[in-house]
């Protein structure tokens, strides 16, 4: 009966693996041709919209009319565009590109039709951050690393004389979160200095100089998404609560030009118990849309803004209009048309790659915009994932997406008699496992599309998602539950995360992997170490390694920012040394994949290096590709077609 039974299990596993096999009838060169668009703008009178889109291999500038015709591309670079504006008076539109992944974003001018392109920037040591046109478009808002490469400084560049003017020195890193219609204000964001997650505004008059501090508060907490409005500023803010809500921030005496504290009020406008964000106005600021971040999904809302009274005051709205979206998924990046009449935004979800889409305000009409190409693969192939929640070890419940391959389950419930007769196989059978950590740590798993787990998911893999501790979206607490010292808390979620599969998720024990990317990348290296007996194989992406040689050769920029998350070089030494998965590579017993970008200007290259050397020093199992094109991840197609089915196989060959 025994040997019987052996047999049977013999069979069925055979059975799912061919199953498995031939479910996957699309090659990864497919799934890494999908294509995406996203980032739309609308020309000034509302006939054609821009937006970018990796069509042609890596992200660049396309247009279409509304009225209908074939979208047009209009930059031809081997580098991602960043970001596309166009101009007021419809002259020309405005575009930032680095070169390499280094991140340094230079200005661009183009002709509306892609004509003539002209750089308005020309200094490939420097950061520019933009920020906004002015109301006219004659100048570009900026932040700026030129004085000193360790600090950001507020520029504004005359678009026709490439004249750059100072308007706020700063010996710090900060952003311009707001311009004013006239120009004459600013609001900048200046990142806290003792606590991760946590910024803290000023207003600035540009002519005089003068600042004041609007935010004062004692925990950490960010406030974003800022606007102006005639009388008031609009954010979004955590402050003294645990979601990110939508706030307005008035002068008590509106009929000077007082914000000292004692002349301001702030009041909740919409505070639900997931975060807000996205917020974007029309031209003559009557209407915003918003986002709400509701357990991963998106939920997006319109609101309206009334003016009245003596002196102006700004009132918002009570209620809002939620717009039906497409599916289950993720939108964002919100853009208004001039007359405020039609909003775009991008969309994606599991099963959707990404596109532009278009609402009509009046006729409540939801429309799509682009049909980015699914490179010959059948939609109904995708998967969405499950949203599960495992426990942890301090009884915490972890959320996570849980993809399950369609062709295993279906061969599962082909089996017939033979199989359930047997007992041994269950609803869920074992199957491998590619555990997936996201980077941040400030960041958030969430449903969109990806084309790689789609690709995994074909070849017969299961992929878990997870948001473990230190993850955003869940709650300011929640993200606070990794700083410094509670660091390898986080790879104890891991460490559940693996217990949950095989008792609860149907894996099987000796077939997970996990991957990542930059501090995703930790995660992987951190879970190998500390939990070597449990992974079958690992991908580190750009990860970091040795936290004292990460702190030390980051972008300066980035270090201070960096150092009250992680723990600062001048009193955590210790501590971060003895949590460097570097400081235990002895201990590594899964294969692993290491992939870098030269130019990273995050976590250098060099962190890679320091654990391919350690491992080839003890003839351990380690793969290494390195590109020289390449920043803080691999995102050029050429580069993703020679990368990606080598990490294909690589799984493959310790995994099955």
């Amino acid at each position: 009966m025994k040997t019987a039974r052996i047999v049977i299990q013999l069979v069925v596993a055979a059975i799912l693996f061919t199953a498995a096999a031939s479910a996957q009838t699309y090659t990864i060169q497919q799934y890494l041709s999908i294509r995406s668009a996203g980032s739309p703008v609308f020309s000034p009178d509302g006939k054609r919209i821009a937006y970018l889109t990796n069509a042609s291999g890596t992200s660049q500038v396309w247009a279409v009319d509304l009225a209908g015709g074939k979208p047009e591309q209009l930059t031809y670079f081997d580098d991602n565009i960043g970001f596309v504006r166009w101009l007021p008076d419809n002259s020309g539109m405005i575009f930032g590109k680095a070169v390499g992944g280094n991140e340094n974003t230079q200005f661009f001018w183009m002709t509306p039709q892609g004509e003539a392109v002209e750089k308005l920037t020309d200094e490939p040591s420097v950061r520019h951050n933009f920020a906004g046109l002015s109301k006219d478009g004659k100048k570009i808002y900026y932040t700026s690393n030129k004085r000193n490469r360790n600090y950001f400084d507020a520029y504004s560049l005359d678009v026709e004389s490439k004249k750059e003017t100072l308007l706020y020195r700063y010996d710090g890193n900060m952003s311009i979160a707001a311009i004013n219609d006239a120009g004459t204000k600013l609001v900048i964001s200046r990142n806290g200095i003792e606590k991760s997650l946590d910024n803290d505004l000023y207003l600035v008059d540009v002519k005089t100089g003068k600042e004041t501090h609007l935010t004062p508060h004692s925990d950490a907490s960010e406030f974003g998404n800022v606007e102006f409005l005639a009388d008031s500023l609009l954010m979004t803010t955590n402050d003294k609560r645990e979601f990110e809500a939508l706030v307005q921030m008035r002068q008590k005496n509106a009929s000077g030009d007082d914000w000292s504290a004692a002349n301001r009020a702030t009041e909740s406008v919409f505070g639900p118990n997931w975060d807000v964000g996205g917020v974007t106005l029309t031209d003559n600021a009557s209407m915003m849309a918003y986002t709400v971040n509701n357990d991963g999904f998106s939920e997006l809302y319109l609101r309206k803004i009334e003016t009245g009274g003596k002196p102006l005051i700004s009132t918002v709205a009570k209620t809002a209009e939620q717009i039906k979206l497409p599916a289950q998924g993720i939108a964002g990046g919100t853009a208004f048309s001039k007359d405020g009449s039609k909003l775009a935004f991008s969309f994606s979800s599991p099963t959707n790659n990404g596109d532009v889409w278009l609402y009509d305000i009046k006729s409540r009409k939801l429309s799509q915009v682009t049909q980015s190409d699914r490179a010959g693969i059948d939609p109904k192939t995708f998967v969405a994932p499950e949203l599960i929640k495992f426990k942890t070890f301090d009884g915490r419940e972890i959320p996570a997406w849980y993809y399950k391959p369609k062709g295993l389950q279906a061969a599962a419930n082909n089996l017939g008699s033979m199989a359930s007769r047997s007992g041994i196989l269950e609803a869920n059978s074992p199957v491998p496992v590619i555990v997936s950590v996201h980077g941040g740590p400030e960041g958030q798993s969430r449903p969109g599309f990806n084309a790689l787990f789609q690709y995994y998911l074909s070849r017969g893999y299961a992929v878990l998602d997870p948001n473990v501790r230190g993850s955003t979206g869940y709650g300011k607490t929640y993200t606070h539950l990794d700083d410094v010292e509670k660091r390898e808390d986080s790879v104890r979620d891991l460490a559940a995360a693996h217990e949950w599969l095989v008792k609860q998720g149907g894996a099987d024990a000796k077939r997970i992997a996990v991957m990542g990317g930059s501090y995703g990348g930790y995660m992987t290296m951190a879970a190998v170490t500390l939990y070597p007996d449990l992974w079958a194989a690992a991908v580190n992406t750009v990860g970091i390694v040795n936290w004292e040689t990460f702190l030390k050769n980051t972008s300066g920029y980035r270090r201070r920012a960096r150092e009250v998350e992680y723990g600062m070089l001048d009193k955590d030494i210790e501590f971060l040394r003895r949590i460097s998965p570097i400081k235990k590579i002895d201990r590594i017993k899964a294969p692993l994949f290491v992939i870098h970008g030269k130019n990273d200007p995050r976590v250098p290259y060099t962190e890679a290096e320091q654990v391919v050397a350690a491992l080839r020093a003890r003839e351990a199992i380690v793969e290494y590709k390195l590109y020289d094109d390449e920043g803080h991840g691999i995102s050029k197609l050429k580069n993703r077609l020679e990368l990606y089915p080598l990490v294909a196989d690589f799984l493959d060959k310790y995994m099955k």
